[in-house]
């Protein structure tokens, strides 16, 4: 199993700073995301200032991209890391897509499956030079000229996530993804009953292996030196997982808990701008099952208690950027990697 860390936007010199310091403490990989800021752009300075540490996106909105503007960036930041670069793409909501982005969103299942297969096309384009001449249902590359093609690279293979919740997508990431962004509005329970059988499904349609699939995924922990500190990461993380549950898209979680009236509750609550009252929301229960709960110095044993032979990645979700107050990296580092 690896420990992988996430890294929120900031300055160029914060980025270089606090690459550099991961890779000390032995993370694996540096994983950006895209909500206020660009994902790709820190990944340039970490890179630079980092000789063994993964990068990646976990995620980048692959509508929000045309597949070249994407195939183009990756492949800047494979040769530019020296291949550490890692592929998150995750498609977003249709409200977003369409209304912030601009862009369509029918069928995003079916849609990014054939958006990863135009990418790795206009990869082999640039590695093999070969013809452009991928034709997929809502992608098209046929045109190139060496003015445009930045060549071959020394690591052309760049391992591509798709991330989901649903079964759907996650047969669309077995069919054609590299690794799986677990979302952290889970459980192990629903990861092996649920997600892991989707992925074998689609893996199978892909006459592909399910166990050449990588699982990734930020953890909700619920720690502290302290009762206050412990009691308000455990604030965070059930205002977290209610704004979660409050949406369709992490309904079948809930469902699987046997909570399947509770998305609704949550919903209504947002609508009324009651917060709190969402977060309080949130039962006992689902908290143990969702979240790790436990001492600073126990919380990269159970990690690995929990989500080994389930996951191959893992990090912390809230413990970066200031949203919590876990200090305690080397044990986390040398517990999951023991």
């Amino acid at each position: 199993m690896k420990i992988d860390t996430l890294m929120p936007a900031a300055a160029p010199a914060k980025i270089t700073e606090q690459a550099r310091e991961f890779e000390r403490l032995g993370f694996d990989c540096v994983w950006t995301f895209e909500a206020m800021s660009d994902a790709f752009l820190p990944l340039a300075h970490a890179a630079a200032a980092t000789e063994r540490l993964n990068i990646g996106t976990n995620i980048a909105v692959a509508f929000a991209r045309s597949p070249f503007s994407m195939a183009q960036i990756a492949w800047d930041l494979q040769r530019d890391s020296n291949g550490r670069f890692h592929l998150g793409l995750g498609t977003q909501v249709r409200a977003h897509i369409e209304r912030r982005f601009s862009m369509p969103f029918d069928h995003p299942a079916a849609r990014v499956t054939d958006y990863i297969r135009c990418v790795r096309a206009i990869w082999d384009t640039y590695q093999n030079g070969t013809r452009p001449q991928y034709d997929g249902p809502f992608y098209k590359f046929k045109l190139m000229n060496p003015f445009f093609s930045p060549g071959p690279i020394d690591h052309p293979h760049i391992p591509i996530y798709l991330a989901g919740v649903n079964p759907r997508m996650c047969r669309a990431a077995g069919e054609v993804a590299d690794g799986f962004h677990v979302h952290p509005m889970h459980s192990a329970g629903y990861l092996t009953d649920v997600v892991k059988p989707a992925l074998a499904e689609g893996a199978r349609v892909g006459g592909r292996d399910v166990n050449d699939l990588e699982l990734y995924s930020p953890v909700f922990v619920i720690t502290g030196d302290s009762q206050a500190e412990i009691d308000q990461m455990e604030q965070v993380v059930r205002g977290q997982a209610s704004f979660y549950g409050s949406t369709p898209s992490y309904a079948a979680v809930l469902e699987y808990h046997g909570y399947g009236d509770l998305p609704k509750q949550l919903n209504g609550l947002m609508r009324e701008g009651k917060m709190k009252e969402m977060a309080a929301a949130i039962p006992e229960d689902l908290l143990d099952h969702i979240a790790i709960i436990g001492k600073p110095s126990e919380v990269g044993q159970r990690m690995r208690a929990r989500y080994d032979g389930v996951l191959d990645r893992v990090s912390l979700y809230m413990a970066m950027g200031g949203d919590g107050n876990f200090e305690h990296w080397n044990d986390l580092v040398s517990a999951i990697h023991a």
